[in-house]
């Protein structure tokens, strides 16, 4: 027999795997003090590979359903991951309110390591001064309500141009003999994809018709789709080195192709800049190459890198969410039609037939407002937020939790959560009428955009975009299902990965209004 090199290499690796697991498998499971004692309850795992079978293919959904047996606290053994689960309002509260520092840092899939990425990130990247600087410069872009409002005509831009689409399509449609249907997350999700373009870089990457920005709208999907995808590399951290699955390997390829498209608009800002042609208005690409540092912290400059990171972070994190957001609202509303009549006689009432939806009229609509909310609490665009990390030993709720323990906060449970919500299972957006609960993290049985120091940093934003969105689509068009389809058997199916969407995408007739 032939030995080549990387045959002994297969042969070490093999080996060394075999052995780690076999020490995992004799070793008991032991917290920081050595005992197992005071942790929060949990199902019983098996060896080596813990409670992964648990999380099976709807974690959280699966994990609500432990909630019954273990409590709204869950402790879970995720490979060799600690994981610390909390499914209430008032594991919320305890965690948000008392241990927000401690467990400020994230647990970063090992698909996000790849070109350091996590490293440039605001989501993913760890607590610290690098951190504080990027958070406060994305901050006073994009939770600052006159620089938000200085952009409200792009956004009315892109709404606009989705509507112009949608009533195209449908009547192509029509015209080969269909029904007029659409897939309306399509058109959702290019309108969000352009609204982060303008903001970042000033213009439009996606049109219907073209295949500009279509190079990058591709990577960016596979870029999404690697990093929701499981990967056994983070519950058995030993196999990382092998990527067993190809994960990594596959994230470095296509999120190398979004970086250089970035590192393109970069260069080609650098170069208009370097000419002495300014624009009218200063984009985020330009906030982030102008910012100088932070001298106290004793940072410089962000570097191009990192410009490019944020800018692809933006993307990801504000199309994804905000297009499959509407989608769910239109879907909730076309299965209750009570709550559809209410929201477009509200419509009718302010707005008036004869003129679109403006920004300045959202304020007017609070029963539009209650069934984002009511949406947001049943549908949250990532169920299990972005896990946490305990950057330290800290005594929560009684229970000793170690250094280094996953803290999943699971938001789509805690909107369903019976003691913090009546009727919890049912669409009711009446529930929010004169009441004071937001999503800006102080209320902790409404938590989709998460709460404390980590709190998305653009939902802000993502309340213009999708109340302006969701209000256009239904004041533009009457929407009916295909005549095979009622309102109780629209398919509610979700599809899991980074975001929560529907499995299968809502197609619906829409009839223009005329006045």
């Amino acid at each position: 027999m032939e030995w080549t090199c990387s045959s002994l290499i297969w042969l070490v690796s093999s080996f060394s795997a075999a052995l780690l697991l076999l020490l995992h498998l004799i070793s008991p499971t032991k917290g920081s003090n050595g005992s197992n004692k005071k942790r929060p309850p949990g199902p019983p795992g098996w060896p080596i590979v813990g409670n992964m079978f648990d999380l099976g293919t709807m974690p959280h959904q699966n994990l609500y359903q432990l909630r019954t047996k273990y409590g709204s606290v869950l402790w879970l053994k995720l490979g060799s991951t600690n994981t610390m689960v909390i499914q209430s309002a008032k594991a919320a509260a305890e965690l948000f309110k008392k241990h927000d520092l401690p467990f400020a840092d994230r647990k970063v899939p090992d698909a996000l390591t790849a070109l350091c990425y996590n490293q440039g990130s605001l989501a993913f990247g760890n607590y610290g001064p690098n951190w504080r600087m990027l958070r406060r410069v994305c901050s006073m872009e994009l939770q600052n309500n006159k620089r938000i409002n200085e952009s409200a005509s792009l956004r009315q831009k892109c709404i606009d141009n989705m509507i112009i689409w949608i009533e195209e399509d449908s009547a192509a449609s029509r015209a080969q003999g269909g029904t007029g249907e659409v897939q309306l997350l399509r058109f959702l999700f290019i309108m969000a994809f352009n609204v982060v373009g303008n903001l970042m870089l000033s213009r439009d990457l996606l049109d219907i018709q073209s295949d500009e920005g279509q190079q990058f709208f591709d990577a960016m999907n596979k870029f999404m789709g690697w990093a929701g995808k499981p990967n056994v590399a983070d519950f058995l951290p030993f196999l990382k080195w092998l990527d067993p699955m190809g994960i990594k390997r596959n994230m470095v390829r296509d999120m190398g192709k979004c970086m250089k498209i970035i590192s393109g608009f970069v260069k080609e800002r650098v170069q208009e800049k370097q000419s002495g042609r300014e624009k009218m208005r200063k984009d985020f690409l330009d906030v982030l190459m102008e910012y100088e540092g932070d001298e106290k912290e004793g940072l410089g400059k962000i570097s191009e890198r990192n410009v490019i990171i944020i800018i692809l972070e933006m993307f990801f994190g504000g199309s994804e969410s905000s297009s499959s957001t509407i989608e769910w609202a239109m879907t909730e509303l076309l299965r209750s039609r009570d709550s559809m009549k209410n929201v477009k006689e509200e419509l009718d009432r302010v707005v008036r037939p004869n003129r679109k939806v403006e920004e300045s009229d959202i304020n007017e609509l609070p029963y539009l407002q209650a069934v984002v909310k009511e949406t947001l609490r049943l549908h949250p665009a990532i169920p299990l937020l972005v896990p946490r990390n305990a950057r330290e030993d800290a005594n929560y709720m009684g229970y000793l939790i170690a250094k280094n323990t996953q803290v999943i906060v699971n938001a789509w449970a805690i909107g369903r959560d019976p003691e913090a919500w009546d009727d919890p299972l049912s669409f009711k957006p009446e529930r929010f009428l004169g009441s004071d609960i937001e999503y800006k993290g102080q209320h902790f049985q409404f938590i989709p955009f998460g709460s404390g120091r980590r709190i998305c940093v653009g939902y802000s934003l993502a309340h213009r975009v999708v109340t302006l969105g969701l209000a256009s689509l239904l004041h533009s068009f009457d929407w009916e299902l295909d005549r095979y389809v009622t309102p109780e058997t629209i398919d509610m199916k979700e599809r899991t990965g980074l975001t929560l969407r529907k499995l299968d995408p809502l197609r619906a007739i829409p009839k223009r209004r005329t006045v």
